[in-house]
């Protein structure tokens, strides 16, 4: 081992640990005060380092301007008109202006740190450290439970390497694949490989290594937070689904699609695996109920915060700020159950949205939100919402701001309800909405149904006569199930729907009260605009000009 690239890689990976924010749950800090030796001779620097690639992974409700990254598309528009969301709604990102390339470096960072582990334990160097100081006859058990906790490690780093070239590719297509730490590398600058190319290391990381994930932490209390096998096939049956897409799937090649829906069939029907949807779609994504749901795959868990309910509360309720404030575009996508009623175009609705949104009438923090003239949510109150809306998802109500009430907030990385809607969309455009090969053990209405079960029983019947009936109605779907999980600014990117969906303006209402009855006039909030290159984010040049030419840049930046 090294020493001075110890030091160098302690530092890094003691760095990460900062940036990302408090864990409580997953412990990626490390020891800076020990020394080099000290390190190379010190089984808990083993587990630290093998933490330590865990750190840069997306905390989803902190994305962009310290809030949830849905003002992007359609869903949502964020109050605050200087806010850094602003590049993509003006579709004026470009190579020195890129609000997410921090998450290019952090994600980079992961690699480097999962590299650094694997090379720090390979040829039996972690079995010899874990022996170090240490009565292998007397402890035998702690030192078998270390040599298993290490295989875990080790699989986790490869599961790891793919999730985070899983996330560079959705942003930036082909990208540079780093195997070896910086030593190793000798300053050699790796060249960019094809977006499909990437997508078959991702693959091959995973079917490599599945077979020796953990299913689950269930006798591992402590172990909360790292990678299983269930997260492995879900990272999979993204990265095959996006990969079988119209953006990355130019010809239309049907195997790919078969690929995707194997991918997440994989994971529904494997027996070891025992997800199942919530129940309550509102309670699943509040508080700790995500951390005891068997819909959960994965979380990203942090400390207790009131950041979310600050951002996002109305800034009529003490110490909101209004924040990401859905869009009429969305709202009027949810579907009725039933006959409409004319004086509430918000009842007999998809019981998600009074799941998801708050809207005017509706009993929030303790009061009844009135956007009326003169009401307490006056929409012409300063930083009052622009759409006639507020967030809801994710939220816990009544937390008391003033006093600095926190609650937890658990990202929800990849669910059970993801991966049915993956499979509803690769089944159907490989086999059709209602075919069941015998390989498989449901058709893609199949899939989509039991989401929209769980939702409500009484939903319209799904269109499943054509490809091209229920490829909409999946559409649909998932813009109303994965509201707000940063999965529709993606979706229409992938699907090459966004320079269609993300060139319409945003639409809000604004509530008149008409003598003591309220109606709803729909009106322009902003224009967005959405150009063909910003189907992928743009390097940064100083990162281009970094690369020594080995980095070429996205068309049209």
């Amino acid at each position: 081992m090294n020493l001075k690239y110890l030091k160098r890689s302690l530092f890094i990976l003691a760095g990460l640990s900062i940036l990302s924010g408090c864990d409580e749950f997953l412990d990626t800090s490390l020891d800076r005060n020990q020394t080099a030796e000290t390190i190379a001779t010190n089984r808990s620097t083993l587990w630290n380092f093998g933490n330590a690639f865990y750190s840069p992974i997306t905390y989803g409700f902190s994305i962009i301007d310290g809030n949830i990254f849905a003002s992007a598309s359609d869903e949502a528009q964020q109050t605050d008109v200087s806010s850094n969301v602003v590049y993509f709604n003006k579709g004026i990102i470009n190579e020195s202006i890129n609000p997410l390339f921090y998450l290019y470096q952090n994600y980079y960072e992961g690699i480097r740190a999962a590299n650094y582990f694997l090379d720090y334990v390979k040829d039996g160097k972690g079995e010899a450290l874990l022996a170090l100081n240490r009565n292998i006859e007397t402890d035998i058990y702690s030192y078998e439970r270390d040599v298993n906790s290490l295989n875990w490690y080790i699989a986790e780093a490869h599961i790891a390497r793919a999730y985070y070239y899983a996330e560079l590719i959705k942003m930036y297509g082909g990208v540079p694949i780093v195997e070896k730490t910086i030593e190793q590398a000798g300053g050699e600058k790796v060249t960019r490989s094809d977006y499909d190319d990437v997508v078959d290391y991702i693959v091959d990381e995973i079917d490599t290594y599945k077979g020796q994930l953990s299913v689950n932490w269930n006798d591992y209390a402590d172990r909360n937070g790292r990678f299983t096998l269930g997260v492995a096939l879900a990272v999979k049956s993204r990265v095959l689904l996006y990969a079988a897409s119209p953006l990355h799937n130019t010809n239309g090649d049907v195997e790919k699609w078969k690929k995707a829906a194997k991918a997440a069939h994989d994971l529904i029907d494997n027996v070891n695996l025992s997800y199942s949807l919530a129940g309550n779609y509102r309670d699943y994504f509040v508080g700790s109920n995500p951390l005891i749901n068997n819909e959960t795959i994965y979380a990203v868990r942090r400390a207790n915060s009131n950041t979310m309910e600050v951002n996002n509360y109305p800034i009529a309720t003490a110490g909101g700020y209004s924040g990401v404030t859905p869009s009429q575009n969305l709202v009027s996508a949810y579907e009725y159950i039933g006959v409409p009623d004319p004086a509430n175009p918000y009842a007999n609705r998809d019981p998600r949205l009074a799941a998801s949104i708050v809207t005017n009438g509706s009993s929030w923090n303790g009061r009844v939100i009135d956007q009326t003239t003169g009401g307490a949510d006056d929409m012409s109150n300063a930083n009052a919402s622009r759409t006639g809306y507020y967030l809801k998802k994710f939220l816990t109500d009544g937390l008391n701001l003033v006093q600095g009430q926190t609650a937890q907030h658990n990202w929800i990385a990849y669910r059970y309800g993801e991966i049915l809607l993956n499979y509803a969309e690769a089944m159907n455009e490989a086999y059709g909405p209602t075919a069941v090969p015998s390989e498989f053990t449901m058709s893609a209405k199949d899939a989509l149904q039991l989401v929209r079960d769980r939702a409500s029983v009484n939903l319209p019947a799904i269109p499943a006569d054509t490809k091209e009936d229920f490829r909409a109605a999946v559409k649909h779907e998932r813009r109303i199930e994965l509201a707000f999980e940063d999965h529709r600014y993606w979706d229409l990117l992938r699907w090459k729907d966004a320079e269609q969906v993300l060139n319409q303006p945003i639409k809000g209402v604004k509530v008149i009260n008409n003598g003591g009855s309220i109606s709803y006039q729909e009106f322009t909030v902003t224009e967005r605009k959405f150009q063909q290159r910003n189907y992928y984010l743009p390097f940064l040049r100083s990162e281009i000009e970094n690369s020594k030419g080995t980095l070429t840049q996205n068309t049209g930046y």
